[in-house]
């Protein structure tokens, strides 16, 4: 008897543990969902290049000598590449775009930060980046 309770949980845990893709996860989430995720990139985006900004400032003002290195805009443009300029502020086109991207097997593994990043860049008709991420992104993640 206890056998089979302990058999009939490993089971269990076997099943319940099976692990969640990052499309899966999507694909759970309803519309509301999916635009307020992608409302707090955005925000967070915009909340880093703020604080970024506040700081350079400091060690600017600290230091008259001091120059802006090329990587902070290239920080700068990173951020700037997971969020759709096009676009704009209708988040639910991006959420649409990424059921797309997700709906393809091949990206279900794709993180949702690196698929955001893909369909911002596609959206700003940037084609050949975009391409060449998800590219980069499907042979990281490939799940055979």
């Amino acid at each position: 008897m206890i056998k089979r309770i302990i058999l009939f949980v490993f089971i269990i845990s076997l099943c319940l543990g099976q692990k969640r893709t990052p499309a899966m996860y999507w694909q759970s989430l309803e519309m509301k969902e999916k635009t307020a995720f992608i409302n707090g990139v955005y925000a967070s985006g915009a909340k880093l290049k703020f604080h970024h900004r506040q700081e350079v400032k400091k060690q600017y003002n600290q230091d008259p000598s001091w120059v802006e290195p090329y990587y902070i805009e290239r920080f700068y443009e990173i951020i700037d590449e997971h969020r759709s300029k096009k676009a704009g502020y209708n988040v639910e086109l991006i959420a649409k775009a990424l059921d797309a991207l997700y709906s393809n097997y091949d990206n279900t593994e794709i993180p949702l930060l690196e698929a955001l990043r893909i369909v911002s860049l596609a959206q700003d008709e940037k084609t050949e980046k975009a391409d060449l991420y998800l590219l980069k992104a499907q042979k990281r993640y490939k799940t055979y």
